[in-house]
């Protein structure tokens, strides 16, 4: 059996663990669906998060997806344990990378940049406990940062500002690793390695989701044929879909590292 990918966010979001995917697995069919008619998901409460996910995954079931990727930090908090009891089929949900970013300290500083709905919920509490518990972790709420990304504005002033701010005082107590704990932040990395001091680590995990894809793909026995041409993702906006281009658009024109895409209309 070949594989076929579901992945949703949010919004573009999750497009970086799609080009993490897709620089794998060239040849894979993803199907990617951006819920911009619910984004944000980190200013929604828990409960609609659930709801909405299962609603999203459920679409992707009935296309005969083999596995579905959680491609947001605050959805895999809220609901990835629900999907898991609602789906027989694999699930990968996301994590912010902190175990990685404590790894690759040298002072034991390290920063969580996330959305409020993450930083709240039990999936970051529960990485401290496990993997932080002797490093100094600032955990930094980014309210309005995921909508900067999602009007396509990845550069520039205010987006520089919020993160100069942000971080200014993490900077001052020593922190040298920055996990990155919303997909949407992917998009943000050459700014973030621009503003941050020289061999500061800067840590997402779209491509340590990737491989779990992989790992759980072969593993539920379905092939991943490389040897096919490679294959657009197909994209979906549950919202307006000509605003989801226009999004893609201006993260291209940014120089964001996008796999080949075509956008559909919505699907909600």
């Amino acid at each position: 059996m070949l594989a076929r990918v579901g992945i949703f966010d949010s919004g573009v979001g999750g497009l970086t663990v799609a080009a993490a995917i897709h620089r794998h697995h060239p040849s894979l069919e993803i199907r990617y669906v951006a819920d911009t008619a619910f984004f944000p998901y980190g200013s929604r409460s828990p409960e609609e998060i659930v709801e909405r996910s299962i609603a999203v995954v459920a679409g992707l079931v009935e296309a005969e997806m083999s596995a579905v990727v959680v491609a947001c930090n605050t959805a895999s908090s809220a609901a990835l344990e629900r999907l898991r009891e609602e789906f027989s089929i694999p699930i990968v949900g996301m994590e912010p990378p902190l175990k990685p970013a404590v790894e690759r300290s040298r002072t034991g500083h390290v920063a969580v940049l996330a959305t409020p709905g993450t930083v709240r919920g039990e999936r970051l509490a529960r990485l401290q406990e496990r993997h932080a518990t002797d490093a100094r972790v600032w955990t930094i709420p980014m309210p309005d940062l995921a909508d900067l990304v999602e009007a396509g504005e990845v550069e520039g002033a205010r987006v520089e500002q919020m993160l100069r701010e942000a971080l200014e005082a993490p900077l001052a107590d020593g922190v040298d690793a920055v996990a990155l704990g919303c997909t949407h932040y992917g998009w943000l990395r050459p700014v973030l390695e621009r503003i941050l001091p020289a061999g500061m680590a800067v840590v997402d995990a779209a491509d340590a989701v990737a491989r779990r894809t992989t790992f759980v793909l072969q593993e539920a026995g379905y092939a991943l044929d490389g040897s096919g041409p490679p294959r657009e993702v197909l994209c979906y906006a549950t919202g307006d879909a000509a605003a989801l281009e226009r999004t893609i658009g201006r993260l291209r024109d940014a120089g964001a590292d996008l796999p080949p895409l075509s956008v559909a209309r919505p699907v909600a």
